[in-house]
């Protein structure tokens, strides 16, 4: 446990700034990253290793080509879902039609959040290296903030790529983002306050405070424009940001509460996110007049925090976020195909198996087991309802399924995983050495 109830993580000097340097450096210290799993040794990882290389090179036998040379965007979309999934709401209209539209069409489905009201930056992690923060001990609260800055080795999907950018309409004092893209490999970081690599196009709707998610994407054509070869993008939205009291003049959409939520907050939401529905149908179409493959994973990270339900009874709703993966013109004449299986129910440490597999990419031997997880367990994440430090399991179905159903098979895949991420992330990284990462 923390030596404070609210560390403040997420911007280290603010806590600083609240409890005292010596305070939150206690808070800091007081962490373990995750349990050591039984087995963890070098053999035993350079024996999974040794697995996962020949599987990846069956499944690379089936792929046709190389991450590196398409365009991948990943799009985290601030506190992105449809409130026609909460219960006890409901609304005159649905506030994303395009979007719900784009998800008929494409690989699509929802996505299991660990966060709720707040935590971006955790499902950002997630879908950067593949590895789950349920995993981790309860007192690393932001991987960001507590792991990252400490670790001399830390790999993620920028490692398949020649070139990668970050795009985030907003400062870089939350989350020690700068100081973390920089240890990835960012070779651009675009910011409100990077004197450098500037965000331009700035735009505010009405009362809203932060930059507008037609500013984001206008900033991603810039960069699309700018950079012609193969690269990875990481787009972080800020609009639908909390909170959520008088944003807008005019209201898209009218809504009915039967519990204690805020009518006035809820339509302001839902308006924003009818706001985000139209800059995504401007910025699909654009894409899809560009003559390279390009291929852009859309993510809500969590739900907005502004919802009264009780959590013990809607937990599971209130953790479901939308999410598709769109690929361009150029990329399906390239061979990129829609999924269909496995789809319905994703967590955030999926999208990397899931975007390799969509444009038929090789992959590495960890991409091979990060190709495993996805295809062979149940989605995972932090318990919906509060009441466990354990991962919570979820079906295809939707459905809660505890570890002891699992079949002799998938408990060795879930230990393999939690070996990997140990080493990752607490261990020795015996799998730096081992060749799994490449």
């Amino acid at each position: 446990m923390s030596l404070i109830q609210d560390p403040m993580f997420w911007d280290q000097t603010q806590g600083v700034q609240k409890h005292g340097p010596v305070i939150q450096f206690l808070s800091n210290v007081d962490m373990s990253v995750m349990n050591k799993p039984a087995e963890y040794s070098e053999t035993k990882i350079q024996h999974i290793t040794n697995k996962y290389k020949r599987l990846a090179n069956e499944i690379n036998q089936e792929r046709k080509h190389y991450i590196k040379d398409q365009t991948i965007i990943f799009n985290l979309s601030e506190s992105f879902a449809n409130p026609k999934r909460v219960p006890d709401i409901s609304l005159n209209s649905n506030p994303i039609p395009t979007i719900d539209n784009l998800k008929r069409k494409t690989t699509s489905g929802l996505m299991m959040s660990s966060g709720y009201g707040g935590g971006t930056a955790n499902m950002e992690y997630m879908t950067l290296t593949g590895l789950a923060t349920c995993n981790f001990s309860p007192t690393l609260n932001s991987p960001y903030s507590q792991l990252v800055p400490h670790q001399t080795y830390t790999p993620t999907i920028l490692n398949s790529f020649d070139y990668s950018v970050a795009i985030h309409p907003y400062t870089s004092e939350f989350y020690n983002r700068k100081l973390n893209y920089k240890k990835f490999g960012f070779d651009r970081f675009y910011l409100l306050d990077n004197k450098k690599y500037q965000i331009k196009h700035k735009k505010t709707i009405d009362n809203n405070e932060y930059q507008s998610d037609e500013t984001a994407y206008d900033n991603l054509m810039d960069e699309l424009r700018r950079h012609r070869g193969g690269q990875f993008i990481n787009l972080i939205t800020m609009q639908n940001h909390l909170p959520y009291d008088h944003l807008y003049k005019k209201k898209a959409v009218t809504a009915k509460v039967r519990n204690h939520t805020s009518k006035q907050e809820l339509e302001n939401y839902a308006t924003g996110i009818h706001y985000t529905d139209k800059a995504v149908a401007k910025a699909i179409d654009e894409i899809n007049n560009i003559s390279r493959p390009i291929t852009l994973v859309f993510y809500g990270d969590h739900l907005p925090g502004l919802y009264k339900n009780n959590m013990k009874k809607d937990g599971l709703a209130l953790h479901k976020t939308d999410y598709f993966i769109y690929s361009n013109k150029a990329a399906i004449k390239q061979g990129a195909k829609r999924l269909k299986e496995h789809t319905k129910y994703v967590a955030p440490n999926d999208f990397i198996a899931m975007v390799l597999k969509q444009t038929n990419s090789k992959v590495t031997p960890y991409q091979a087991l990060l190709t495993k997880v996805w295809q062979e367990l149940p989605t995972f994440s932090v318990d919906s309802t509060g009441t466990s430090s354990k991962p919570q399991f979820v079906n295809q179905k939707g459905k809660i399924v505890k570890y002891s159903s699992f079949t002799a098979k998938q408990k060795k895949l879930w230990h393999e995983y939690l070996l990997v991420q140990y080493d990752l992330t607490a261990g020795k990284n015996y799998v730096k050495n081992t060749g799994m990462m490449k």
